[in-house]
């Protein structure tokens, strides 16, 4: 049901029970993982944009860093390359590096920034590069199936320093900052870093209050499709182990879980294709997706 089909008197019971919420988060920092189909239906990049700037104005900090899978998938597929993962990374050479800093840094990030501006709000967008905010290094992936080997995955990066003075500067301007997942080197190398990590990253150094990454499922489900919450390590470890957490996920987890354990409060993966999951998870009682704990 849409918000515009509620008596007034219903409207208002939804005011009132974010009361509390926003009292409790006031000046406090929310980084959010924006990707799937919150970032390619219409209606949905609508609702999430109005979401970031309510809670910019009701004296949240949202920090959004987003992917760009299905944009950078549809450009390689016009310049006739076919996207590579392993263990949930993309492969990158040096061409699909060009590639997809022209359409993080640029395509995407132009149009998410733009987007919460019409929607009122003051977004400006980064990249790891600006500043050298995100420092990183050749990551050196390590093989599931030969013990020992490592796999060159090409200009996928590791964070190894993120300084968090750009973005407390944008944040105290009222600015929100919108982040494509890009490092830079100690020589000025560029690197693809998965979103989920550096969202994760993000958040621990920021000492953000909430972790939320958005997906396009109801969040982390069982092999009956049944949702889990309250997830802890070791129970993650058996969710590995079984095969029910695999691909893109794996990442996503690992982040959710290195952030809990550096000192986010709450770590959160709901579903992107809910109108205004955001405020649900954020603003409600219930709440939505899987929380996910360091113990």
């Amino acid at each position: 049901m849409s918000i515009a089909n509620l008596s007034p008197g219903d409207k208002a019971k939804v005011i009132a029970e974010a009361l509390p919420y926003i009292q409790r988060f006031w000046d406090k920092t929310v980084v959010i993982k924006y990707g799937g189909n919150a970032m390619t239906d219409p209606i949905l990049k609508a609702a999430f944009a109005r979401d970031v700037v309510l809670l910019k104005l009701v004296g949240l900090n949202p920090v959004v860093v987003h992917g760009g899978g299905p944009q950078i998938e549809d450009l390689l597929r016009r310049v006739g390359k076919k996207g590579e993962f392993i263990q949930g990374m993309r492969v990158t050479d040096a061409e699909t590096m060009d590639l997809v800093e022209m359409v993080l840094g640029g395509q995407v990030n132009k149009d998410i920034v733009n987007l919460i501006n019409q929607a009122g709000g003051k977004a400006v967008g980064l990249t790891g590069k600006d500043g050298r905010f995100i420092r990183a290094r050749k990551l050196m992936m390590a093989s599931l199936d030969k013990p020992g080997d490592i796999i060159d995955i090409g200009q996928v990066g590791e964070i190894t320093q993120i300084d968090p003075s750009l973005i407390s500067f944008l944040d105290s301007g009222d600015f929100i900052p919108v982040i494509a997942p890009i490092g830079v080197g100690s020589e000025g190398e560029t690197y693809n870093i998965n979103a989920d990590v550096v969202a994760g990253k993000l958040a621990e150094v920021l000492k953000a209050e909430k972790l939320v990454l958005l997906t396009n499922t109801p969040g982390v489900l069982d092999k009956a499709g049944n949702l889990l919450t309250g997830l802890t390590p070791r129970k993650i470890d058996d969710l590995v182990a079984d095969g029910t957490l695999s691909g893109g996920m794996l990442p996503k987890i690992a982040s959710a879980l290195d952030a809990a354990r550096g000192g986010v409060k709450s770590v959160h993966i709901i579903d992107g294709r809910v109108e205004h999951a955001l405020l649900l998870e954020i603003m409600t009682d219930k709440g939505i997706g899987t929380l996910i704990q360091s113990a």
